[in-house]
């Protein structure tokens, strides 16, 4: 009996783990606007519910709910089986006041315990005022307006730059030379925005870092002239001015594609594969040019002015504090602060003559912020005293200037003393034009007095030995040349190998990206084509990888007689990859299908191309 307590008490805490585990989240938007139509969904991570409830709704009418889904899932991993699953009640509801509105919380019942959700807000935005000619026989109330703007406008109609443009803002346009200014890209759209592409241009004395920013691009609606539009940053820069004066940012062309409904398609090409209800258009945005007034740094410049812009701070350490002469010590400085870090100089240190110093190494850990380079920068000091003795080295100071005080500032180290014990073994001696002559009584020997006799005379010349010699390097000579003319020969029959296959191994590619499609992993996908669509031009126009890039591929086609269709139509694949490496969060199933579809027919157009050129 008590050992049936023991398996029944072990297996009760075995369990209990699993009970605590059960969770109910909340899925729903964080934003909507009035008359929306959208989805709310509590996902539980079990199936053994006995009940579900759910508060009441107020400020929305709900249209249909609850609908019940269950998943489940399997996995073995080095013969452990696990199993997971999860049951999912969805509401479709219609927000009908705009404010903040607060999502009701529901609780489920498992093994007699409540388990409720949290309750969260949502942002109700007022219905926009405009709505598309398109849309008007739409039924009210069940509808998002928003979303017949984006998915009713037809490939034909005009997307104008009220329904998509881009701003640019500066945090400010008066600033001193060297000192950090942000500039924010920000999107606004009424159209459904799959791919953007464009990067800032060189800007003549002007150091340029971007801001990291996530990869997949989150939409979020705010309210403009009576529009809801769909923002998101896009880019953000920090530029960093090298000259004084007025400097322009010049303006950007960003490319787009944009998903628009295909009014003119058959419904019966539809349904036999024929045609498709939403195609690609794409669609150019010029961002406004912006003006920054660069003032010069006050005069005179401290003698000491690291170069350095911003806010900062320094510490120093010497290790070790004891030496013996000839050994080496460290001194290590670190800079902590935000500004132009990047582009500031190490300091000078005044250390005593008799010390051989190391130039410094550099470890930057600083990441870009909106005020600049924020972080550390480690510079590592090697010192090697030569005389044995007490040195001090005096306090290092780093003088920056600052743009909110406007004035430059000098933060300092402590001093450091550093013990030199004499050098181990015999007595070293230093100069400054003799760096390398250590430990005299070794080095110099004694001179060796007598008369000259014929045996100290070179007589190699032209002896046995010397054409041995002579022969041996005129053989390496020759087997070098054999050597370099094989490798020409081998090279040149690797490159024909390759382009004959160059075929074969991108229909492998494509085959593999099929896959790829088939498991929706989407990044992989679009690298998989691009390597068959690289790699074919690099095995079949012999150029290597590092040469491998648009330019060298379109100026090597057009030598070959390639027409230019064709190398249009392949450079426009490999950009429509390239822009789907940025495509807003979605599922173009469609259009990862075409960009496939393109892939192989370009290929094949460019291969029998290339055979009649020859």
């Amino acid at each position: 009996m008590k050992r049936l307590y023991t398996i029944l008490t072990l297996l009760f805490l075995a369990l209990s783990p699993v009970f605590s585990q059960v969770t109910l989240k909340v899925q729903a938007p964080s934003q909507a606007e009035v008359g929306q139509r959208i989805r709310i969904s509590y996902v539980a991570n079990t199936q053994d519910i006995e009940d579900f409830q759910v508060g009441s709704f107020e400020g929305f009418n709900v249209l249909y709910g609850p609908s019940t889904s269950r998943s489940s899932s399997f996995s073995m991993t080095n013969g452990r089986t696990t199993q997971s699953s999860s049951v999912t009640f969805t509401y479709t509801v219609v927000p009908i006041k705009e404010g903040t509105l607060q999502i009701p919380a529901a609780t489920i019942m498992v093994e007699g315990k409540a388990v409720k959700s949290d309750a969260p807000d949502m942002e109700v935005l007022p219905a926009s005022d405009y709505q598309d000619p398109q849309s008007s026989n739409q039924q009210q109330g069940g509808n998002s307006r928003q979303q017949d703007q984006q998915q009713d406008r037809s490939a034909g109609g005009q997307i104008n730059g009220k329904d998509l443009y881009m701003t640019v803002t500066a945090n400010r346009k008066k600033i001193y030379e060297q000192e950090a200014v942000m500039l924010t890209y920000k999107l606004y759209t009424l159209v459904n925005i799959q791919q953007i592409s464009g990067e800032m241009p060189q800007i003549d004395g002007c150091h340029v870092q971007e801001l990291d920013r996530a990869a997949q691009m989150s939409l979020k609606y705010e309210r403009v002239n009576g529009r809801n539009y769909g923002t998101a940053v896009w880019k953000q820069y920090v530029i960093f001015p090298q000259k004084t004066g007025k400097i322009t940012i010049p303006s950007i062309t960003f490319e787009t594609q944009v998903e628009v409904q295909n009014h003119s398609m058959d419904p019966f090409d539809i349904f036999f594969g024929g045609g498709s209800l939403s195609q690609m258009v794409r669609k150019e945005i010029t961002t406004p040019a912006v003006e920054i007034d660069v003032m010069p740094l006050p005069t005179p410049k401290p003698d000491n002015f690291s170069g350095a812009v911003g806010k900062f701070s320094v510490s120093a350490t010497l290790t070790p504090e004891q030496v013996n002469a000839n050994d080496a010590a460290t001194l290590r400085l670190v800079v902590s602060g935000q500004g132009n870090m990047k582009l500031m100089k190490a300091p000078a240190i005044r250390f005593p003559q008799d010390f051989e110093v190391y130039d410094p190494k550099e470890n930057n850990k600083t990441s870009n912020t909106a005020t600049g380079s924020k972080g550390t920068i480690t510079y590592d000091y090697v010192i090697v005293p030569r005389h044995g003795g007490k040195f001090s080295i005096p306090p290092v100071e780093f003088c920056y200037f600052d743009p909110e005080q406007e004035r430059y500032n000098t933060v300092k180290t402590d001093s450091f003393s550093l013990a030199v014990a004499k050098a181990k073994g015999h007595q070293a001696t230093y100069t400054r034009e003799q760096e390398d002559l250590n430990v005299l009584s070794n080095d110099i020997r004694f001179i060796k007095l007598g008369e000259l006799t014929s045996e100290e005379k070179d007589d190699f010349f032209g002896t046995t030995n010397y054409w041995l010699t002579y022969l041996l390097f005129l053989a390496a000579f020759f087997v070098a040349f054999l050597w370099f003319r094989h490798q020409q020969k081998h090279n040149s029959n690797s490159w024909n190998a390759k382009g004959k296959k160059a075929g074969k191994v991108a229909s492998r590619r494509l085959k593999q990206a099929s896959k790829l499609l088939r498991q929706k992993d989407d990044a992989a996908f679009y690298d998989e084509v691009m390597r068959a669509l690289l790699g074919y031009a690099g095995d079949k126009l012999s150029l290597p990888t590092n040469e491998l890039n648009k330019d060298n591929v379109i100026a090597t086609l057009s030598s070959r007689g390639v027409e230019q269709n064709v190398i249009d139509a392949f450079i426009a694949v490999l950009s429509d990859c390239e822009f789907a490496r940025y495509a807003p969060t979605g599922d173009p199933n469609m259009a990862k299908e075409k960009i496939y579809q393109q892939a192989s027919d370009v290929i094949t157009q460019m291969n029998a191309s290339l055979k009649s050129k020859k």
